[in-house]
Parts: C-alpha cells; sequence; structure tokens
C-alpha cells in the first residue's frame, strides 16, 4: 500500500472539522469528522459537485428529519422509514452519490425529537465537515488527474512490456507471470478510473475548450492502446502454447512484438514531447504490421493442429500494432495543432 496524498488530506480534513466544530462550541464534533470523511473528493471538479449536491441533499435530509422528528419522535422505526424515504428522494433527483452522508444527517437530526437548536447543530456540524474537506482539498495538494494519469500509464506500459516480451518465449516463471498479470489487471483499472477522473476533469465543466475535448480523445486512445496489449497476453495465454508452431513462427512473433513494444514505448514519449517530432513514422510500423499479418494468414493451414489457435494469436498482435499506430497518430496531430495554435498566438 502507497501513502498518497489523499490519505493525508483524509486525515488533515478530520482534523480540521473536529478543531472548528469544537471552536464554535458545536457537540458532538464526531458528526463533523464523518462528513469531511465522505465528503473528501479525488478531483476538483468531484469535490465542487459533490459540494453542491451535499449541500443540497443534507438541507433536504435535514428538514424531512426534523418534520420525522417533530411528528413521529425518535422512535427508531420512524428514523429506519425516513431514511427509506430519503433514499427514495436522493435516487429520484440523481443524487445517489450524496445518500451515505445524507442518512447520517437524518439519523443526527432525528435524535433530536424537533427541538430546533439540536436540530439545526447537528445540521451545521454535517456542513462543518463537508466544507472543511471541499476547502481543503481545492486549497492543500489539489488533485492533478491530468498528472496522476501521466505518471500511471507509464508504470502500467512497463508491467505490460514486462510480459509481452516473456510471452512468447515463455521465460517467466508461471507464479510470476499470474502475480505480475494480476498487477497489471488492477493497474489498467486504476487507470481506467483516472481517465474518468481526467476527462471529468477537462470535458464537463461548460464552455470546456476545444483543445481539452481533443487532449480527452488522445488519453482515452492511450488507455484503448493498452488494453489492447493486454488483450494480446490473453490471446497467447489461452491459444498460442496450444498451437501448432515451430521454431520461425516463435521467433517471427516475438520480434514482431517487440517492435511494437518500442513502438508504443515511443508514442508514449512522444506525447510526453520527450522525442524529436518526426522520429520513426507509422508508416514503417503499419506496413511491418500488415506484413506480419499476411505472412500469418498464409501460413494458416487447416490441416495443422491448432494453427486456428495461431491465427487468432496474430489477430490479437495485429490490433495492439493498428491501436499503437493510431495512437502516434492522433499524437502527432495534437502536437502539429499545439505548435500552430501557439504561431497564431505569437
Amino acid at each position: 500500500m502507497t501513502f498518497g496524498a489523499r490519505m493525508l488530506k483524509t486525515g488533515i480534513a478530520v482534523t480540521l472539522a473536529l478543531y472548528v466544530s469544537t471552536w464554535l462550541n458545536f457537540s458532538p464534533p464526531v458528526i463533523a469528522a464523518v462528513a469531511a470523511i465522505f465528503a473528501l473528493q479525488p478531483s476538483i471538479y468531484r469535490s465542487w459537485r459533490h459540494f453542491l449536491e451535499q449541500v443540497q441533499a443534507n438541507t433536504l435530509g435535514a428538514v424531512i428529519a426534523l418534520l420525522a422528528g417533530t411528528y413521529f419522535s425518535n422512535e427508531p422505526i420512524a428514523i429506519g422509514v425516513v431514511c427509506i424515504l430519503v433514499i427514495m428522494l436522493c435516487m429520484k433527483i440523481g443524487m445517489s452519490d450524496s445518500i451515505a452522508l445524507t442518512l447520517v444527517t437524518v439519523v443526527a437530526v432525528m435524535e433530536a425529537s424537533g427541538q430546533w437548536e439540536f436540530a439545526l447543530n447537528r445540521f451545521l456540524l454535517s456542513m462543518i465537515g463537508i466544507l472543511s474537506a471541499f476547502l481543503l482539498n481545492i486549497a492543500f495538494m489539489p488533485p492533478d488527474p491530468k498528472e496522476q494519469f501521466n505518471k500511471h500509464i507509464h508504470a502500467v506500459f512497463n508491467q505490460l512490456s514486462l510480459l509481452l516480451r516473456t510471452a512468447i518465449s515463455d521465460e517467466i516463471k508461471e507464479k510470476v507471470f499470474r502475480e505480475q498479470k494480476q498487477e497489471l489487471e488492477d493497474g489498467l483499472r486504476s487507470l481506467s478510473d483516472k481517465y474518468k477522473l481526467l476527462e471529468e476533469e477537462l470535458k464537463k465543466p461548460k464552455r470546456a475548450k476545444y483543445r481539452h475535448t481533443r487532449q480527452v480523445v488522445v488519453y482515452k486512445q492511450l488507455l484503448h492502446n493498452l488494453q489492447k496489449g493486454y488483450e494480446v497476453l490473453e490471446a497467447v495465454q489461452e491459444h498460442y502454447f496450444q498451437s501448432g508452431r515451430t521454431p520461425d513462427v516463435n521467433k517471427s512473433f516475438d520480434r514482431h512484438l517487440e517492435k511494437l513494444i518500442k513502438f508504443n514505448e515511443h508514442v508514449l514519449l512522444k506525447f510526453e514531447e520527450k522525442v524529436k517530432p518526426g522520429s520513426w513514422k507509422s508508416e514503417s510500423i503499419e506496413e511491418s504490421n500488415d506484413a506480419f499479418m499476411k505472412h500469418a494468414r498464409n501460413d494458416f493451414n487447416e490441416d495443422i493442429d491448432g494453427s486456428l489457435r495461431l491465427f487468432i494469436v496474430a489477430a490479437a498482435i495485429y490490433d495492439y500494432g493498428h491501436q499503437t499506430v493510431r495512437s502516434n497518430r492522433l499524437v502527432e496531430r495534437t502536437e502539429a495543432e499545439d505548435q500552430e495554435s501557439a504561431v497564431s498566438a505569437g
């Protein structure tokens, strides 16, 4: 487990909420601490959206709880019924993400049994926790989904590269391969989550710039590219070693995979503007990829046991190469448009 900024900010947000609650003489401050834990979000956009939703949902929940506490007291069955009602209302108005914290407010307010002073105290405690988490998230080490995605995509690619480079030669021990493959699956899942945050940050706000929308397309393609590489691993594991192959076939598959991996690495470096423009054209890789697939198709023979499985693996490798070429072209197009914009602005 890696110690991250969100862990640190959660602890600070809880501390801040407790201090503010104590300073304002609101009791019990633990309600503010719980609200701060629920309210902390992994991006600025989500923090703002979550803050607005929480204020609305908690206000609605507090009003319903106050009325219910006035007429039905704080009997457990009454609290349970009101919680069900609040859940239904939150889902109806599209605030499902706010349900957990809203229920905390409902239970805390209903405990006051209709007493306005205590109900208001409980509601304000929740607001203190929500506000503490929101302000801390945007002021202290604000999350940067773009930086997180860029950093994580290299870690995932390095994992993928290791497995693809040794997939055909079958050099890694079976146990190590399974562990590394599981880490890769987890990494791709985490990278997909980071992409969603990045997409929200760049695309969802009103009047998003065309440049931001274009960046989202590139990031999505880079993620898709790595997912296609993972599919190659799946195909090799499932079909390659059960196929009728020769040493020449092993060499051909291994050599082409190595070329595609190096090109994929080059594309990522180009995206970060770490290589010279115009180096390593897509056309040469595209031609090599087509030649590889034609060779695999010509070698396909229904009479050879397992040759169809070999063709399946070849198709997965071809698709990985195709997506890598597409990634390179998108990156080059983005670079060219950025340069044109810079010249126009100058």
